[in-house]
Parts: structure tokens; C-alpha cells; sequence
């Protein structure tokens, strides 16, 4: 009974074995288009003329100077000099939630192609029943026990690799979720390093209004001395209260501005705002890099994470074609069985082969394929205007950068000449010549300059930080890098 036993179970094996075989031998056919990378652009420019601008040996007002080919580096924000931006920026790139979230559904999607590849093996599960049944027959009734207990394993050979390119299809999806977080860390390094410039830039237009309103103060206590001696009127008095006033209520928007910047910074960083001290950025922390690096069009294509996630979506709907068109093909199922029944009856196997396949499904199938290319055609679009926007907002900020240079210079030159004319303008006051209002319109034309002069700053840094996004970031790969990074001790 034993040996019985024994040769019944090795030829449920060799089953097994044949049907693995017959499966490697016959689903070698997988239907649907080969996905092809589009082309990178073939433009070696953004926009002429601010590359002319900007390359040349002088560029205009001291802006930097692009390196046209050369790539961004993978720290980008250390081109800025500031040894507190780094020491955020590595806190956030740890402990920042979007990353966390992003890296969560990388591993969702890796589950998801792991569930897909199982199709591809045979499918091996346990059946067992048992029970008590009557049968009645010739000789009269009967009552007895029944059970059935084995294996059973079937396999899909898979044969218009359908099952194929739902693999195909789940792996770019996984692929997309990987861009997808490249994104999104191209987001928070952007966003920290554009946190903080806004910090040290309403910190520097703080100090500037408190130096205006302590001149007003000044002012306001001369003229109330002059009053005394009747050299002035009460009107003069009412002006320089109101122009004290004025300039005091531009002092709580810049605090509104300096203390969001600093909750957008914890939070950046994954704290709450009362859980973390944010490091008092100064705008003498940041400095402008005299050379910066423009990577080409082609390698933008290549490296921009928004660019990448178009593409990995383009692919999805690419092998979705292959899954919609292996339906409208027969599917050949194989299946086998080995039973221990009840006494009496013994060890039985099956071993049975399926072909299934449409006749009439009321053009369902042929119009989830037409749906399928159309969502291809869709998906094509969409990273063709990805890659074009893209482009288009290299140009602006390449223009925008030339353009603070020459905003900058033309602030700095407005501050110098608004300087000398409120100090000529209170030397003569103080000997008689001329009156208060005079020294008020000099001290407002002085505030205009220096705050505008501090904003076009900002801007110059803004616009260095915003060109590294544009470009890419070298943000292709962050997921790696950040997973070793997070690895270390």
C-alpha cells in the first residue's frame, strides 16, 4: 500500500513538472506594443537671449554666469553658502512626512508587481471536506462518513501575455511612484531653501522699518522742539505723527511673513511649530553663486522627476494596450488534483486542461482596447506638454534672473542717490532752509529704496533656488540616495 502510495504521489509530481514545462514552452507570445522611450528634445537652448545675456564674459548688474551642459549638482542648495540651510535641509530630507507618505506607497506599488508576478507561477492551494451522506440504492439504504482531503494546482500558460503585461504595466506604475517621490523631494529642498530666504529677507525689511520708524521718532521730537520756540506749526507736528504711523504699520505684515516662514520650516522638517527652533537665517548667509549650471533640454528630459513621472505614465498606458488586446485571445488553463478520499475509495488525481475564449461579449473587449490606445494617445500628450511646459519654465526663470540683475543694480543706484538726498535734505532743515515736508518726502523715498532694494535681494536668491527646481534638481535617484542616507549610523 505504501509503494502504491508512493508511485501515485511521483506521478502527481511529474504532473506538476509537465505543467510547468508545457507553461515555459508556450507562453512565450505577449501581444501589444514594445513600450519605446520618447526622444529627448533635439533644442540646445531655452531662451537666446538671456543665454546671451547671461553667458557672456560681463553679464549684466552681477548676475551670475550660466554654465550652459554643465549638470546641476545633487546638493544643489550648497551652491547658496549657508552652512544653517544645510543643516535644515538634511533635517527635513529625515524627517519630512510627504517623503515618509511618498516612500510608503513606493512600497505599495513594489507589493503590487509582486502580486502581479504570481500569475505567472501555478497556482497551488488545499481543498478538504468531510461530512455524513445516506445513498440509497437496490438493496436499500445505507449512512456512512465521507472526506476528501489534497492538493490541487492549476496554472494560466499565459499565452498572448496578458499576464505579462499587467506585470509590465504594475512595474511602471511602481516606477511612477519612485518619481513621484524624486518630485516631491525636489518640492521640500526647494521649499526649505525658498522658506528660508523669505525668513532672512523679512527679517532684514524688519530692521530696516525699525531704523525708518526710530528717524521718524527723531524727527518727530525735533519738530516738537521747534514748536516750542514757534518755528513750526501744529500742522508740521500732524505730519511727522502720521508718517510715524504709516511707517508703523508696516511692521506687522513683515512679522506675519518672518513667523510663517518659520512654521513652514518646522513643519518642512516634520515638527510642529512649538517643537522646534528654526535658526535665525540672515540675508548675509545666502550668497549668489558666480557660476551656475544649466543642464541642456535633452538632459532636463532626463533627469526633471515631473518629467519622469509622465513618462513612467506613458509606459503604464503602453503595456495597458498589451492586457486589452491578450483579452480578445483564447486563455488555456491547465489544473490538476490529488485526492485522499474516504476509505474504500483511495487516492484519485485529475488532470484537466481549459480553453476558454469569446464568441460575442457585445464589442466589450475591442472597446477597452480602442479605450486603451486612446489613453495612450492621452498619456503621450500629456508628457509631450510636460516636456514643453517644462522647458518654458527654464526660460522664465533664465529671464527672470537677468532681469533682478538689472532690477538690483537699479535698486542699489536708487538707495545710494535716496541716501544722499534725505541726508542733504535734514542739513538743511536743521539751518532753516528748508521745511519738514521736504525731509518726509526724502525719508519716504529713502524707505521705498531700501526695502525695494532688500526685495530685489530676495528675488536674486529666489530666482537661483527656483532655476535648480526648474531644471531638475538632479532630484532623479533622490529615492535611493535618501534610503542610503537614512541608513547610515
Amino acid at each position: 500500500m505504501k509503494l502504491l502510495r508512493s508511485s501515485r504521489s511521483e506521478r502527481f509530481v511529474r504532473m506538476v513538472t509537465l505543467t510547468t514545462t508545457m507553461a515555459a514552452l508556450l507562453s512565450a507570445c505577449v501581444v501589444g506594443p514594445n513600450f519605446e522611450r520618447p526622444a529627448a528634445p533635439a533644442s540646445r537652448h531655452y531662451d537666446v537671449q538671456a543665454e546671451q545675456e547671461l553667458g557672456g564674459p560681463n553679464p549684466t548688474g552681477g548676475a551670475p554666469h550660466l554654465d550652459l551642459g554643465k549638470p546641476v549638482a545633487d546638493d544643489w542648495w550648497s551652491m547658496l553658502g549657508s552652512a544653517k540651510l544645510d543643516e535644515v535641509m538634511h533635517k527635513a530630507i529625515l524627517g519630512n512626512l510627504d517623503l515618509e507618505a511618498a516612500d510608503a506607497t513606493i512600497a505599495q506599488a513594489n507589493e503590487a508587481v509582486a502580486a502581479a508576478t504570481g500569475g505567472l507561477s501555478p497556482q497551488v492551494g488545499f481543498d478538504a471536506q468531510g461530512g455524513r451522506q445516506r445513498v440509497s440504492n437496490g438493496a436499500g439504504a445505507a449512512t456512512s462518513n465521507f472526506y476528501a482531503v489534497g492538493p490541487q494546482v492549476s496554472f494560466d500558460f499565459d499565452l498572448f501575455g496578458g499576464t505579462k503585461r499587467l506585470i509590465e504595466e504594475r512595474m511602471a506604475l511602481a516606477e511612477l511612484q519612485r518619481h513621484r517621490f524624486d518630485a516631491a523631494y525636489l518640492t521640500v529642498t526647494g521649499d526649505v531653501a525658498s522658506e528660508a530666504i523669505l525668513l532672512a529677507s523679512a527679517r532684514a525689511q524688519i530692521d530696516a522699518v525699525r531704523m525708518l520708524i526710530a528717524d521718524d521718532q527723531k524727527n518727530l521730537e525735533l519738530i516738537r522742539s521747534a514748536h516750542q520756540y514757534g518755528s513750526v506749526t501744529q500742522v508740521d507736528i500732524a505730519l511727522a505723527t502720521t508718517q510715524l504711523a504709516q511707517d508703523e504699520t508696516l511692521l506687522p505684515p513683515l512679522a506675519q511673513q518672518r513667523d510663517m516662514a518659520r512654521h513652514a520650516l518646522s513643519i518642512l522638517v516634520g515638527k510642529s511649530p512649538a517643537d522646534w527652533v528654526v535658526p535665525d537665517f540672515d540675508l548675509s548667509d545666502f550668497a549668489l553663486p558666480e557660476n551656475v549650471p544649466v543642464s541642456l533640454p535633452s538632459e532636463v528630459a532626463r533627469e526633471r522627476p515631473d518629467i519622469l513621472e509622465a513618462e513612467a505614465q506613458l509606459h503604464a498606458a503602453s503595456a495597458a494596450i498589451g492586457v486589452a488586446t491578450a483579452d480578445l485571445y483564447p486563455r488555456l488553463r491547465l489544473s490538476a488534483s490529488l485526492t485522499q478520499a474516504r476509505p474504500g475509495i483511495g487516492t484519485l488525481w485529475g488532470l484537466a486542461g481549459g480553453l476558454t475564449g469569446p464568441i460575442f461579449d457585445g464589442g466589450t473587449r475591442k472597446a477597452n482596447r480602442r479605450g486603451s490606445i486612446d489613453g495612450y494617445k492621452a498619456s503621450l500628450a500629456g508628457y509631450q506638454q510636460t516636456v514643453i511646459k517644462s522647458l518654458g519654465q527654464v526660460a522664465d526663470v533664465l529671464q527672470a534672473i537677468n532681469h533682478d540683475a538689472e532690477e538690483y543694480a537699479a535698486q542699489a543706484h536708487a538707495l545710494s542717490a535716496a541716501d544722499a538726498s534725505l541726508r542733504l535734505n535734514r542739513q538743511g532743515y536743521q539751518v532753516g532752509e528748508i521745511g519738514v515736508l521736504q525731509v518726509l518726502d526724502a525719508e519716504r523715498a529713502y524707505q521705498r529704496a531700501l526695502i525695494g532694494q532688500i526685495q530685489a535681494k530676495t528675488m536674486r536668491h529666489l530666482d537661483s533656488v527656483q532655476l535648480s527646481i526648474a531644471l531638475g534638481g538632479n532630484a532623479s535617484g533622490a529615492f535611493e540616495r535618501t534610503v542610503a542616507y537614512r541608513e547610515k549610523p
